[in-house]
């Protein structure tokens, strides 16, 4: 009876034991199952999460896409369009040749006051400048131009002649001496095209029909009226050299043509070697005169903080009878030879510097001359040891001037005189 007690008692502690462990399991089974639907929650709010960043992103490309092109569109609008700008001047200066100037202790008077004009207007170029003195007015340039390819452009209207060079000949307020015979910085009216060829080729071709005040049958009272030097007439034997000439002279069907080649031969050491020429018609008004032509060779080298110029060539006006011809700028009118030999060395050195709104010197001499003259006068030279100074709007030259038988300098290109002559002049002007 004992046995049978035990072997009930160890039957019912086993059954309660497998009725613990099956409850055990399903209890373990029920929390998996819930672990896998917390699983499948995360999963699905992951998924959720995946997909609303996806969109997200996708509004972010969108938004970046806008913006780059409401960008690109102001960039093309900034770029696009007419700017305006311009220059006042104002001059002081100190003359050897002047009594009258040395004893009031120089001069300060009005320059120029000055308007520019640029940019495009539905892909066509355009450029203009125009000059007020307190003696004339000058159009500098008025042109409008097309890039018709990403290497070729062209520009028709008054615009600059290709010619030595470029953009000057010369660091100073006075140019160089063949500015005075008007071969830099000269602006006729005609067609031009510029042509850039890989990154160290520039070629410019052009063609002029007459100079800027429409040639020897422009409608202009006075043809000294004018910012670039041209020829007005030639000179008779008895005619002063500064007379209004008797025989009327213009330039027409002038062909141009500049070359350079371009070049880096070190760190911040780079060279531009060209050959520039020309050739045209004389006109009297009735008919031929005559023609002539110019060339040059030329060189402009930077060597660090330097600037090294150097340009040789000639020029020759083929006129019967004569031998010096008239010229005409700033209301005023000159001679030249009818053909002469001319060279020019400048050197320049630009010092940065941060004196207030001072940020940039450059000091330079710039010495050219005009010789080998068809009239036999005495030789044209002009050194002008001078710096220049950029501070924010303002630029100012400081030049002292040394020349002989030099216009704007105590005499005439077609001079013959033995004197040296001075001017220190000072040159400030306010550019916006």
């Amino acid at each position: 009876m004992l046995k049978l007690s035990k072997l009930a008692f160890a039957t019912m502690l086993g059954a309660t034991t497998s009725a613990s462990y099956a409850s055990e399991i399903e209890t373990m089974q029920a929390q998996l199952n819930q672990l896998q639907q917390q699983m499948q929650q995360l999963q699905q709010q992951l998924e959720a999460e995946k997909a609303k960043q996806a969109k997200v992103n996708q509004q972010l490309e969108q938004k970046n896409e806008i913006i780059a092109k409401q960008t690109q569109d102001n960039t093309e609008t900034a770029l696009s369009g007419v700017k305006f700008g311009g220059a006042i001047r104002t001059n002081y200066s100190h003359t050897s040749y002047d009594d009258g100037n040395k004893n009031r202790g120089g001069d300060f008077d009005f320059d120029i006051f000055r308007l520019n004009v640029s940019g495009d207007i539905g892909g066509v170029l355009i450029g203009g400048e125009i000059r007020i003195f307190d003696y004339m007015t000058a159009i500098k340039s008025a042109w409008a131009g097309y890039q018709f390819t990403d290497d070729w452009q062209v520009q028709v209207g008054i615009t600059k002649v290709p010619f030595g060079n470029d953009p000057y000949n010369s660091h100073n307020y006075f140019f160089s001496a063949n500015y005075y015979i008007g071969l830099e910085d000269d602006h006729d009216l005609g067609v031009m095209f510029k042509r850039k060829i890989a990154d160290n080729w520039q070629l410019d071709l052009g063609f002029f029909k007459n100079d800027e005040l429409g040639g020897v049958d422009g409608y202009v009272e006075d043809r000294s009226h004018r910012y670039s030097y041209d020829i007005v007439g030639s000179r008779t034997a008895d005619e002063g050299i500064y007379a209004e000439p008797t025989r009327e002279l213009g330039e027409y069907n002038t062909f141009t043509g500049r070359y350079a080649y371009y070049f880096e031969h070190g760190e911040g050491m780079t060279t531009e070697v060209g050959i520039s020429g020309l050739a045209g018609g004389l006109h009297d008004g009735q008919d031929r005169a005559g023609s002539y032509n110019a060339w040059a060779l030329h060189v402009n080298s930077n060597i660090n903080n330097w600037n090294i110029q150097l340009q040789h060539g000639e020029y020759d006006y083929n006129i019967d009878d004569t031998n010096r011809i008239a010229v005409g700028a700033y209301a005023f009118y000159d001679s030249v030879a009818a053909d002469a030999t001319t060279s020019s060395f400048n050197v320049a050195y630009s010092l940065p510097v941060e004196w207030g709104p001072v940020s940039n010197l450059q000091f330079y001499n710039d010495y050219s001359t005009i010789y080998n003259k068809s009239d036999d006068t005495a030789d044209t030279w002009m050194n002008v040891t001078g710096v220049s100074v950029a501070a924010g709007g303002l630029f100012t030259y400081f030049d002292l001037v040394h020349a002989r038988n030099q216009a704007f300098v105590g005499g005439s290109v077609a001079g013959d005189s033995n004197e040296t002559e001075r001017r220190f002049n000072i040159n400030v002007g306010y550019y916006f």
